[in-house]
C-alpha cells in the first residue's frame, strides 16, 4: 500500500487506497497475513466511489477469494476503468500471499476484465503453467486475459526485459538496465506507476513506458531501510527532478 501510494502520488495522481490485505513484514519478508473482511472492502469501494472521481483501479494483494468476488462485483458496476492487475503470489522474501482458492477467483473473475496484469517471471510460470514465458503468457491470454506484461526483475542479464503480450497484436518489449540485487515491492511500483500513467489519460504502451523509467529511478535512488532488501525511493522531489 505504500508503494502504491508513493508512487501514484509522485507521478501526479491522488490515491484512493482500499485496504484489502493486512501483512506482517519487514524489508526481509513477509512472515503473516490476514485479508480485511470482504465487506469492509466493499463498503471501502462503494463510499470512496460515490465521492470521488476514479480514474483506474490497480489491484495488489488481494487477501482471500471473498475480497476478490467483492472487488469484482464493483468493477462490473464500473466496466470503463482501466484495471491493472498484479497477482501477487509470493513475497520476494519467499512468503506466501495466496492460496489456489484465491488464484482461482482471480482468474475466473479479475484476470478477463484487467487492461493488463503484470506478472513476474515466477507468478508467470505458475499462473500459466509453462517455464516457457511466452507459452504461459498465450496460455493467459487464450484463457480471456487482454494484455499480460511479463516483467523480467527476478531474471539475470544486464537488462531487464518487460515484454507485453496481447491478443491479435505484436509482443512489444523494453529494456532498462539491470541494478543487482533484490529490491523491496518493486512489482507494486511497477504496476502503481502503470495505473497512475493510465489515470493521467496515457495509452497502455506509453503508461508502461513513463512506469519503467519511474521505477529504474527509484531503484537507482534505492534507500537502506533495514537489514534485508533495499527499497526503492518513490520520493516525489527527485521523480519530479527526473
Amino acid at each position: 500500500m505504500q508503494a502504491d501510494i508513493q508512487a501514484t502520488t509522485a507521478l501526479g495522481c491522488h490515491p484512493l487506497p482500499v485496504l484489502s490485505c493486512l501483512t506482517v513484514q519487514d524489508t526481509r519478508n513477509v512472515y503473516n497475513a490476514e485479508a480485511v473482511d470482504a465487506d469492509l472492502v466493499r463498503q471501502q469501494l462503494e463510499y470512496l466511489a460515490a465521492d470521488c472521481r476514479i480514474d483506474a483501479v490497480k489491484t495488489g494483494a488481494l487477501g482471500n477469494a471473498a475480497v476478490v468476488n467483492a472487488v469484482a462485483d464493483f468493477l462490473d458496476q464500473h466496466t470503463l476503468l482501466p484495471l491493472i492487475v498484479d497477482p501477487v503470489i509470493k513475497a520476494a522474501g519467499g512468503g506466501d500471499l495466496a492460496d489456489d482458492e484465491l488464484l482461482s477467483a482471480m482468474q475466473q473473475r479479475l484476470f478477463a476484465r484487467a487492461e493488463v496484469i503484470t506478472p513476474n517471471g515466477i507468478e508467470l510460470t505458475q499462473l500459466g503453467g509453462f517455464e516457457d514465458q511466452r507459452d504461459s503468457a498465450r496460455h493467459l491470454l487464450d484463457g480471456g486475459c487482454q494484455g499480460v506484461l511479463a516483467t523480467g526483475g527476478h531474471g539475470i542479464g544486464e537488462f531487464i526485459t518487460n515484454t507485453l503480450y496481447r491478443q491479435d497484436q505484436a509482443e512489444k518489449s523494453w529494456q532498462i538496465e539491470r541494478v543487482g540485487g533484490e529490491y523491496h515491492g518493486t512489482g507494486c511500483t511497477l504496476a502503481a506507476a502503470i495505473a497512475a500513467g493510465r489515470a493521467a489519460g496515457l495509452s497502455l504502451e506509453d503508461a508502461i513506458e513513463q512506469a519503467q523509467r519511474f521505477v529504474s529511478g527509484a531503484i537507482n535512488h534505492a534507500l537502506a531501510v533495514g537489514h534485508g532488501q533495499p527499497v526503492p525511493d518513490r520520493g516525489v522531489t527527485w521523480a519530479a527532478q527526473g
